[in-house]
């Protein structure tokens, strides 16, 4: 790539440092940025058009251009374009988004706490843990269990929940108080001869054993997403969750479900919650919640939590947490308009028509050389690639199969990303048949464009 001294690229090069990219490799190749956004569709600075294949980054349910979102900010901002929540203060976009949320909730809650970010309402929830447990007298019941593989974000707190192993290299993490149980990837991890079912009580007894080995007294909660996405799309096996409840509830530690990904219909239910039967004491939302037109997340809460928050700020004097944005007026007009969508349009209805399709062309996908699974649900779906289809052998992080195969992507005209060794796929929600055939004919040719260069290069 040639950077011209006063172009974006070379100003993007000297000024940003990006999130989850090779800072080395950056300097090397620049930015491609991004001028325009149409439907489900990006549109490069030098004019190449996209399928935007992971819908951002899980988060533009409704594409890139819908114009009532862009209008339900600009009224806000003529009318009200910022106050904040502390002291009491409130304003009507934040009442009626917060009343909304706690009618979809797919389990009783009692309030609403909003942020601006996944990572910002998962941190909270931590808090809140231990903020209710000191609340009920019981201090030292304090450890939270996440699993490996698992994503909640990259503050210190949220990012001790993410179980890969880059988020915690050389930054110290995770922090004390955080464990890691056993990812439920059959795939992966189940064993020669074991069923599914099998899988998930040994998983179920993994979890158990692990809380008896701490002391039941010192677990205070289990973070979960209902399927787990960044770590590779890993839907957990049949009688998992029912299990996994059975044992949480068995040593009185609250269950925490992280919505953010497959909240708003990803899985073809409003919350993920309802597809796997959970039951969660609190539950994180984020991105889908304003098509990720404006930044913002949430953390809901049941009574059982909200009455020792009521009793702990009253001893205290205050409930000492909070955002400049919380409930920012702008981002909760969004968010409330984006709801009205999805209902008006049935989007979660549509997720439930077109999965069929990006599911069939997914697993068809699962007989290419290179794929040794192809998991998904709704309209999210990961190919692993592997080495060896038989023994499931891997590549090595040094290869980058999955990043070269996300590059042969761009060149035939989708935008996705490598997770691992994962090429995974998320759209808009409100993609079309059509417009899926369209993504699985573009990503069947990147990889095999990726087969003849790992072969080419003896990688295959």
């Amino acid at each position: 790539m040639t950077i011209l001294l006063n172009s974006l690229e070379s100003r993007d090069a000297a000024f940003i440092l990006h999130p989850y990219t090779n800072a080395s490799q950056h300097l090397k190749d620049g930015p491609l940025v991004i001028a325009k956004g149409e439907g489900i569709h990006i549109i490069d600075s030098d004019g190449n058009k996209y399928i935007e294949g992971l819908g951002g980054l899980f988060c533009a349910s409704l594409g890139f251009s819908e114009q009532r979102l862009v209008d339900a900010a600009t009224r806000q901002m003529k009318e009200l374009p910022f106050y904040h929540s502390f002291g009491g203060k409130t304003h009507e976009t934040a009442v009626e988004l917060a009343d909304r949320l706690i009618q979809l909730s797919p389990v009783p809650m009692s309030k609403v706490f909003f942020a601006n970010s996944g990572s910002e309402a998962n941190d909270t929830a931590m808090k809140l843990v231990w903020y209710y447990h000191n609340a009920i007298g019981k201090p030292e019941k304090k450890k939270i269990i996440s699993r490996m593989r698992a994503y909640h974000g990259v503050t210190i707190a949220s990012a001790s929940l993410t179980g890969l192993p880059n988020n915690h290299r050389d930054f110290d993490l995770p922090i004390d108080r955080v464990l890691h149980t056993d990812c439920p990837e059959f795939y992966r991890y189940g064993r020669p001869g074991e069923t599914e079912e099998e899988f998930a009580t040994r998983c179920a007894d993994s979890l158990e054993q692990m809380i008896l080995a701490e002391g039941p007294e010192t677990i205070g909660a289990f973070f979960a997403e209902p399927l787990m996405a960044s770590g590779g799309c890993i839907v957990p096996p049949p009688t998992y969750y029912e299990k996994i409840q059975a044992i949480l509830k068995k040593y009185d530690v609250l269950l925490i479900a992280d919505e953010v990904i497959c909240g708003f219909g990803r899985l073809g239910t409003m919350f993920g919650s309802e597809s796997f039967g959970l039951q969660p004491d609190m539950i994180v939302m984020a991105k889908q919640l304003s098509a990720a037109y404006q930044p913002i997340s949430a953390l809901m809460i049941n009574e059982k939590v909200h009455s020792a928050v009521v009793a702990e700020s009253e001893k205290i004097g205050t409930f000492g947490h909070g955002f400049t944005y919380s409930g920012h007026p702008v981002a909760t007009a969004v968010a409330l308009e984006t709801l009205k969508i999805y209902e008006e349009r049935d989007i979660v209805g549509h997720v439930r028509d077109v999965a069929p399709v990006f599911q069939r062309r997914l697993k068809e996908l699962g007989d290419h050389p290179l794929v040794g699974n192809a998991r998904g649900r709704g309209l999210i779906g990961t190919l692993e690639l592997v080495r060896n289809k038989e023994t499931k052998e891997p590549f090595k992080p040094t290869d980058g199969i999955a990043i070269h195969a996300g590059k042969q992507a761009q060149v035939h005209g989708v935008i996705t990303r490598a997770l691992g060794d994962n090429y995974s796929l998320c759209p808009p929600l409100i993609i079309t048949e059509a417009q899926i055939n369209e993504l699985f004919d573009r990503s069947t040719r990147a990889l095999d464009d990726t087969y003849t260069w790992a072969r080419a290069t003896g990688l295959y």
